[in-house]
């Protein structure tokens, strides 16, 4: 006697060698012995033999008519045996039973499994719903086949093209998309992003992480839109100055300028002039509502994504051979350089020049300086103002660094080739601006707080820079209070900033108030935005490097040692990590050979091959 059994959720036969009523011994076909439980026995038989017994039965189930057999059973639960009798027309041999039983069991979606050999078929609206929720997998299978073939194929599908950001920078994991885009990912062994580029779908390394930047902090994208165009002004006094300003040569937002006036008795007045968008681009304009999302212009190699619209720029640009709106500090100096007294205004200056780095560098030089020769047509002017900067850096209780200072490396592209200009720190150029700026900075700060206006400040104490709507003192600077305001065009503080200075000169109310939830909201995004755009223009720096010593063929470059494995290149802002660097002392030059650049995980295996002599 033979018996056809349920187990573990499945059917099996065996051949029973001991029959106890409640259990019974039975032995597989393979030999195995097992004991089961009497309950668990569904069908015993004789023919056909064990070893065939499932082949026939498995036929049976294939042969049956699954939805015939649903419109057999009615409403009510059935026994098998009982269905069998119905079906066949006659008591089922004990494989047609059997076969029964392996055509219920395996359609859990028509029939419902009761207790042992008992089923009920599924209600009509509950088969028709399981029905359509399988043909629509069945579907999506396929169209998940046919999207990872033609990627694989380096096809991109039309259903991609509006999701391909979404996939790569916020993929939903679940979607039919994001499974094709994995199973080509596996076949070619790419990542996504060189899947797609594969497709024609991203152009580049460049654009991928570009495109990654302009996804979480641009998803509107990054043109200005339909802004007017800025109306006349107000009349505004006219200055009696020539003013210039200094600056990059890649530079169109300019923020400020410099004159000089000569009064009696060798005493000066030195003139710092700011552009004053704030006149004419208003709180809720346009121009300014495009200002508030932005927040800061974002700067990275061959490109920047301006704060403000493009005719604002256009209007209050501090541009040379113009007359232009600005917000000006002046400082009037005695001889001996002893500040006398400062007042501000908003007015128009006539700019005269604007001067850029490279050019002034050759002749505004520590050299020059040295030799009190500044062969420039504001030589005269710039002269004094390196004078008067180390002043100002005195009464501040600075001093210049000492030691070599890490170079500033300026980064252009044309023509998808880079060129990194390496620039010397702390220059006569640099101390100037920087030191300006910082008066300004440091005198605006303090007239809005002793007026009792709100502002927005920079701190520090501690090493820990901060932004505050409260004038505290700034440690590395050494002033009593700094509020950001001397770049109006490119931050969007100090065009808060500067709304309040003219407001407090105009005797007019302050446009915010103290503890104004605009005014703490516009902080909070500022710093987070500031935060997230320097990242971003680092990681950009990062893959120009890497493409710089791709462009040049460098197999070999010299870096110094900064700490265990860590080094900085020479030449280039690029930190890495070489793993067989070791023993070497920090500070130390050394030769590193250059392999395996990967511009997508903006990476590079650096392998040390000795110190430099």
């Amino acid at each position: 006697m033979n018996v056809f059994y349920e187990e573990d959720g499945g059917f099996k036969v065996g051949a029973v060698l001991v029959d106890n009523d409640t259990s019974l011994q039975v032995e597989a076909t393979h030999g195995k012995r097992s004991k089961i439980k009497g309950g668990s026995v569904l069908v015993r038989f004789g023919e056909p033999p064990l070893a065939a017994f499932m082949d026939a039965a498995q036929r049976v189930a294939d042969g049956m008519d699954l939805d015939f057999l649903w419109q057999c059973c009615g409403a009510d639960e059935f026994a098998f045996d009982v269905l069998g009798k119905e079906y066949f027309g006659h008591p089922p041999t004990a494989a047609e039973a059997a076969g029964l039983l392996l055509k219920l069991h395996g359609a859990p979606m028509y029939f419902y499994k009761r207790g042992k050999g008992r089923y009920r078929a599924a209600p009509a609206d509950a088969l028709k719903a399981a029905l359509a929720s399988v043909e629509k997998k069945r579907l999506a299978a396929e169209q998940k086949q046919r999207y990872a073939e033609s990627l694989t194929a380096g096809t991109l599908p039309d259903e991609f093209r509006a999701l391909v950001s979404q996939l790569l920078y916020a993929p939903d994991k679940n979607s039919l998309e994001w499974k094709a885009l994995d199973s080509a990912c596996v076949a070619l062994k790419l990542t996504p992003p060189q899947v797609f580029e594969k497709c024609g779908a991203l152009a580049s390394a460049h654009d991928y992480h570009l495109n990654r930047f302009l996804f979480e902090y641009f998803p509107a994208g990054v043109a200005d839109g339909a802004m007017p165009e800025i109306g006349a002004l107000p009349g505004l006094p006219a200055a009696d100055v020539k003013a210039f300003s200094i600056d990059d040569a890649t530079t169109t937002e300019i923020d400020d300028a410099f004159s000089l006036t000569p009064l009696a008795d060798g005493a000066m007045r030195v003139g710092i002039h700011i552009a004053a968008p704030a006149l004419g681009v208003g709180v809720g304009a346009p121009a300014d509502e495009l200002a508030r999302t932005r927040l800061s212009t974002v700067y990275f190699p061959g490109r920047k994504i301006t704060m403000l619209p493009a005719p604002a720029i256009g209007a209050y640009t501090l541009a040379a051979g113009r007359t232009c709106p600005a917000l000006s500090l002046y400082a009037e100096v005695a001889a001996d350089g002893t500040i006398l007294s400062t007042t501000s205004r908003s007015e128009q200056i006539s700019v005269a020049a604007n001067l850029r780095h490279g050019e002034l560098d050759e002749v505004f030089n520590a050299d020059t300086v040295a030799a009190g020769d500044i062969s420039h047509e504001f030589g005269a002017e710039l002269k004094w103002l390196w004078q008067f900067a180390q002043q100002l850096q005195a009464g501040r209780g600075k001093s210049d660094p000492e030691g070599e200072q890490r170079a500033e490396f300026n980064f252009y592209v044309d023509d998808d080739r880079v060129r990194i200009v390496e620039r010397e720190r702390n220059t006569p150029v640099d101390k100037v601006v920087s030191e300006l700026m910082i008066y300004v900075n440091s005198e605006w700060g303090k007239l809005l707080s002793t007026a009792g206006y709100a502002g927005l400040y920079r701190a520090q104490s501690g090493g820990l820079a901060r932004m505050t709507t409260v004038p505290a003192p700034h440690d590395g600077l050494g002033v009593a209070q700094y509020a950001w305001s001397s770049s109006p065009l490119r931050r969007y503080v100090d065009l808060i900033n500067q709304r309040q200075l003219l407001a407090l000169l105009a005797g007019q109310p302050a446009p915010y108030a103290a503890g104004d939830e605009t005014l703490l909201a516009a902080l909070r995004d500022f710093e987070l935005a500031y935060s997230a755009y320097g990242e971003f223009q680092r990681n950009m720096e990062r893959y120009w490097c890497l493409r710089w010593i791709q462009q040049e063929g460098a197999t070999t470059l010299e870096a110094t040692v900064i700490r265990d494995s860590l080094v900085r290149f020479k030449r280039l802002p690029l930190v890495v990590r070489v793993p067989s660097l070791r023993d070497v002392e920090t500070g130390a030059l050394v030769r590193i050979a250059i392999s395996r650049i990967d511009l997508w995980e903006l990476t590079l295996h650096g392998e040390f091959e000795g110190k430099c002599p």
